[in-house]
């Protein structure tokens, strides 16, 4: 159900149940600046989609979603093309700011899921109109006019632009032709491998991130931060910083002390400049080995196996993991006594935008957030702490400024992927398993409930806390592996934690494929054969078998390199890895080849589902072997790329291949999906060329 605005274009918004001329929450359009508007339909989406047919030919669709690089926007723009046959190059997809109501979240691979209905939807009911009113105006049947390369197109050849038809078709309340979407048979877009619509601008550095805006009076700002994790400010001289050219402000923060200059070269000079006495943090007696002891004290008991049963077992760590995208966070924010405007880039804008109010002493209805794209995220963009602390930094310093975290800001008090320990038993008896027990325990992020500081970090309530246990939601239903039991415990640390991709996913599924791969061996079968006799879903049996053929699983190898396989199955998809790997150096491993198979239901875009798949098997090639934050008395000791060791090009697959399962379904989830299988065959992989039992990631850490 869609509304239209009568106005001098045609404007769709998806409803919210309302009956009033706008919706709250969603931003003034075009169309409504050029007159008074009038609702025709109402219904109840809380994707508030907004799309508007321009007089210039151009189909606009703001979204409420943010562009980190997962290619959101150009698989939006390929629903809206297809179903209003128009060319991708006439569809723009602006990012749709802080709104009141609706949906803004980007997380969970669900984006394409969520926006699949109703962006179609929107978009076929635009194109119902556009096609009546051409009809209206040729005194011709609309059922005989047809749509190609966003123009309405009669039988005599004549042809009308859309831009041409948007201000009658803005009039009509009833079209004279269907408005569903089309079946999935007529798709001539959806589905087809497609280059991302703003690949040009981002190569030519025409795409504007946040450090690209020239926001009025905005000065480059940065902060000096404590060397430990949650560590306060006790003193500073800032009499040299002030004194040097161009600084304009210095101000003190809750994370530590800001410095507004005119350029980020004399800010970052001004900064080294400042004499700082920190008080360390509550967790400055803490390393990892001390964190290691607690999450492995803190995981629940697996319970006594069956009787008869013979028993494979593993204890697995996994370390902390720095989020590190490309783009470092950087915010820009002009708070003024009684309003206040940030731009940046947020996966939750509207929390943002609440939170952003609350620290500054506005009303939320006095504070525009205007969402930017990231240059990657991986789950850090959900956290907003750098547009806080810009807006407090901002009201202090009373002028616009634009804050930049270092890449040592971030990972050093950023947001981290938590640690975690994993105590995994698979019981077998007559060839099969009976019984599968997976206990572990994290790093919890429950101190965010007692409170977060003004610039969204840690309210340090105390040291380190073990959390009861509790049940875990099983994933070891994949197979049909007889009784499974799974339960989680935790220690409470004060760590800025976040979600991490694939978030719990990316280590038990790991630990768990580990698992599989050793009972496999115990019972004498092969990897692959083991899985598809145990699996329950036929679609995780199908990329398993398709990776399988296309990786010519089971052929020879020199000493020192092998195959390794996993599986996984979330979101409404599934996934499969084939992964080799040289390791005759093992402290050096190369994976030489990785295919991986998904089964995503409908593939909006499989080129983009492409690069999805090998994003995630970097992420896997990385956090197995590579990268990690280590804990050195209550600081992270890594902070830049040269010791945060994420796999380069040299440490990338010589080749790759990612076969995408047709598929008539509903769209499941993609971004996340391919963490785990990576992972889990990454180490599969290892631990079969070097006749190991990996137990410690990241390996080589």
């Amino acid at each position: 159900m869609v509304y239209s605005l009568a106005a001098s274009t045609l404007t769709l918004a998806a409803p919210v149940g309302c009956d009033t001329s706008s919706a709250e929450g969603v931003e003034p359009t075009a169309a409504e600046a050029h007159g008074p508007s009038r609702v025709l339909v109402t219904g109840a989406d809380e994707e508030m989609l907004v799309l508007e047919v321009t007089a210039a030919n151009k189909v606009v669709l703001r979204l409420p979603r943010v562009e980190v690089g997962q290619g959101i926007t150009t698989a939006v723009a390929m629903m809206i093309a297809e179903e209003l046959d128009a060319r991708l190059v006439d569809v723009d997809i602006p990012l749709a700011e802080a709104r009141t109501k609706g949906n803004q979240y980007t997380g969970g691979s669900s984006s394409v899921r969520s926006l699949y209905g109703p962006a179609r939807a929107l978009a076929a009911t635009a194109r119902a109109r556009l096609v009546t009113a051409a009809a209206r105006r040729w005194h011709l049947p609309a059922r005989s006019l047809r749509t190609r390369d966003t123009m309405v197109v009669a039988p005599d050849g004549r042809t009308a632009t859309f831009g041409s038809l948007t201000a009658a078709a803005a009039r009509i309340h009833r079209p004279d032709v269907s408005s569903r979407p089309k079946p999935a048979s007529e798709h001539k877009v959806i589905g087809r491998p497609t280059g991302r619509i703003d690949a040009r601008d981002i190569v030519t550095g025409k795409a504007k991130y946040a450090g690209d805006l020239e926001v009025a009076g905005a000065k480059p700002t940065v902060v000096a931060r404590p060397p430990t994790l949650g560590g306060h400010l006790v003193s500073v001289d800032d009499r040299a910083a002030r004194a040097m050219p161009g600084v304009h402000a210095v101000a003190k923060v809750a994370g530590g002390v800001a410095v507004v200059a005119e350029s980020f070269h004399h800010a970052f000079k001004a900064r080294d400049a400042l004499r700082i006495t920190w008080r360390p943090g509550p967790l400055a007696s803490l390393s990892d080995a001390a964190i290691r002891t607690r999450l492995r004290a803190a995981v629940p008991s697996v319970g006594a196996p069956p009787r008869g049963s013979a028993q494979v077992e593993g204890e697995f760590e996994f370390a902390f993991v720095s989020h590190a995208p490309m783009e470092v966070l950087t915010a820009v924010a002009d708070v003024r006594a009684d309003r206040a405007e940030i731009w940046f880039s947020s996966q939750t804008p509207m929390d943002a935008r609440e939170s952003i109010a609350s620290a500054i002493g506005l009303p939320k209805s006095k504070v525009r957030v205007h969402v930017v794209r990231g240059g990657g995220s991986f789950g850090r963009r959900l956290n907003y702490d750098a547009a806080i602390e810009a807006a407090l930094i901002s009201k202090a310093a009373r002028r616009p400024v634009k804050l930049m975290w270092s890449r040592g800001d971030d990972i050093r008090h950023g947001r981290m992927r938590g640690a975690s320990h994993h105590r995994i038993r698979a019981s077998h008896a007559r060839g099969r398993v009976v019984a599968f027990s997976h206990a572990m325990a994290s790093v919890s992020e429950s101190y965010e409930r007692q409170g977060l500081t003004a610039q969204g970090g840690v309210a340090v309530r105390g040291g380190v806390t073990t959390v009861a246990a509790g049940p875990l939601p099983s994933d070891s239903g994949l197979y049909n592996f007889g009784r499974v039991s799974e339960s989680s415990g935790s220690v409470e640390l004060a760590m800025p934690l976040g979600a991490w991709r694939s978030v719990d996913s990316g280590t038990m599924r790991t630990a768990e494929e580990i698992v599989v791969d050793e009972v496999a061996a115990e019972l004498g079968k092969d990897p692959v054969a083991f899985r598809r006799g145990t699996l329950r879903n036929k679609a995780v049996k199908a990329v398993l078998d398709k990776v399988a053929a296309a990786g010519d699983w089971g052929r020879p190898l020199p000493s020192g390199q092998a195959q390794g396989v996993a599986v996984h199955e979330e979101y409404g998809s599934c996934v499969a890895c084939l992964v080799e790997i040289d390791a005759t150096d093992p402290k050096n491993p190369r994976v030489t080849k990785v295919v991986m198979a998904a089964d995503v239901g409908t593939a909006v875009n499989p080129r983009g589902l492409e690069a999805q798949l090998m994003g995630t098997a970097v992420d896997g090639i990385s956090t197995v072997l590579r990268a990690g934050l280590h804990i050195d008395r209550g600081a992270v000791r890594e902070g830049s790329f040269a010791d945060f060791r994420y796999a380069r090009q040299q440490h990338a697959p010589l080749r790759f291949e990612a076969h995408i399962m047709p598929s008539r379904h509903e769209p499941g989830g993609a971004g996340e999906l391919g963490v785990p299988a990576a992972a889990g065959a990454v180490a599969n992989a290892y631990a079969r060329a070097t006749r190991t039992k990996p137990r410690r990631f990241p390996i080589n850490f």
